[in-house]
C-alpha cells in the first residue's frame, strides 16, 4: 500500500465517523452528529459535517488529502453529492467519491468481493453483491414504509403492540417507559406526541424496549423476535436473488452492521442462529463490521487511480 494520505467518512443515521489514514498508520479519528439530511436538517448536517472534518484534519496536522471515500445514508438524494463534494473540495480533498453507507461497509467486511451485508441501526437494509459486482437488495424502504427489523421499526412497533396490549387490559410496561423518555403522564399526552409532526425519534426507543425484552415484558420481546425474523428473512431474500439471478452454486459469506444487532441481544442470537438453520453452509460473520474501514479501503484505492477528475461526485459504486 502507497503512503499516500487518505480521509474516509461513515456518515450513519445517528452519527459520521471520519479518519485519516497514511499507509497503514491512523493519523486522526473524530466523531460528530449525523450528516443526513433528512434526519437532522440540511443546517444541522452541514454544521456537522464541517466540524468533523475540522476535528479530524486539526488532529492529523494535514490541509488536505489525496482522496476521501464517504459513505453516507440517502446518498442518492438530490443534492447531496455536490454538498459533500464541495465541502471536501474545501479541505483540499483531491478526489472524492460520495457512496451510500452501505457500499463502505460492504468493502470492509468483502474487500471488493461476493457477499451479503444485512444493516440494521436506525433504518435496515440488505445488500448483496455477486462475483461480477452486480448488486441485488431488499428493503431500505425509509421508516415509514420499510426498514422491518431496524431502530425505528422496533420503538414505533413497540408503542403500537403496547397500545393494543392497553386495550386488551394485558400488561405490559413499554407504555410506562416511552412516556418516561418522552416526558407524558397520560395515554392521550403519548399518543400526541406519537402522533405529532415532526413525529418523535422511535429509533432511541430501541435500547430501552431491549431492555425491557431482556427483563421479560412479553410486547418487548415479540417485537424482538419479529425484527430477527424480518432480518432473516431479508438475507434469505438477498440470497436467493443472487443465487437465481446469477446462477451462484456456492454460498457467499454474510456479514452484519448496526446497532440493533450489535447490541440487543435478543435480536443478534435468533438473527444469527436463523440464518444457520436455513442456509448451514452459509460462512456468517460473528462480529460486526466498521464502514469507516471500508471507506479508508476504498479511498486508498482511489487515490492510486490516475486519469480523473479532482472531484468525482457520481462514481461507479
Amino acid at each position: 500500500m502507497s503512503g499516500n494520505i487518505v480521509l474516509g467518512i461513515d456518515g450513519g443515521g445517528t452519527r459520521t465517523r471520519a479518519s485519516i489514514v497514511e499507509g497503514e498508520k491512523v493519523l486522526a479519528f473524530a466523531e460528530n452528529g449525523s450528516i443526513k439530511r433528512l434526519r437532522v436538517g440540511i443546517d444541522a448536517a452541514d454544521s456537522n459535517l464541517r466540524a468533523v472534518l475540522k476535528d479530524v484534519f486539526a488532529q492529523a496536522g494535514v490541509k488536505g488529502v489525496s482522496a476521501a471515500s464517504v459513505g453516507v445514508a440517502s446518498s442518492k438524494m438530490p443534492g447531496v453529492a455536490e454538498w459533500i463534494g464541495g465541502v471536501l473540495d474545501e479541505f483540499g480533498a483531491k478526489k472524492v467519491e460520495i457512496v451510500g453507507d452501505e457500499v463502505i461497509a460492504l468493502d470492509d467486511a468483502f474487500k471488493g468481493g461476493p457477499g451479503i451485508l444485512q444493516i440494521a441501526g436506525t433504518g435496515s437494509n440488505c445488500i448483496g453483491r455477486a462475483p461480477d459486482g452486480s448488486r441485488e437488495s431488499a428493503g431500505g424502504w425509509s421508516s415509514r414504509l420499510g426498514d422491518e427489523g431496524s431502530g425505528y421499526w422496533i420503538g414505533l412497533h413497540a408503542v403500537r403492540r403496547a397500545l393494543q396490549s392497553y386495550d386488551r387490559e394485558e400488561p405490559t410496561r413499554v407504555l410506562e417507559i416511552v412516556g418516561h423518555i418522552w416526558g407524558t403522564n397520560t395515554i392521550d399526552e403519548l399518543v400526541n406526541v406519537g402522533d405529532g409532526t415532526p413525529g418523535p425519534d422511535f429509533a432511541a426507543l430501541a435500547p430501552a424496549i431491549s431492555k425491557l425484552a431482556e427483563e421479560g415484558d412479553l410486547v418487548a420481546a415479540g417485537v424482538l423476535a419479529q425484527a430477527a425474523s424480518d432480518l432473516v428473512d431479508s438475507v434469505l431474500l438477498v440470497r436467493a436473488k443472487l443465487r437465481r439471478k446469477h446462477r451462484l452454486t456456492e454460498e457467499v459469506p454474510v456479514a452484519w452492521i448496526g446497532s440493533v444487532i450489535g447490541k440487543a441481544r435478543l435480536v443478534r442470537e435468533p438473527f444469527l442462529a436463523g440464518l444457520r438453520a436455513a442456509a448451514p453452509a452459509m460462512p456468517i460473520g460473528e462480529t460486526e463490521v466498521a464502514g469507516i474501514e471500508g471507506a479508508i479501503w476504498r479511498a486508498q484505492r482511489l487515490a492510486e487511480m490516475t486519469g480523473l477528475n479532482a472531484i468525482l461526485r457520481f462514481p461507479k459504486s
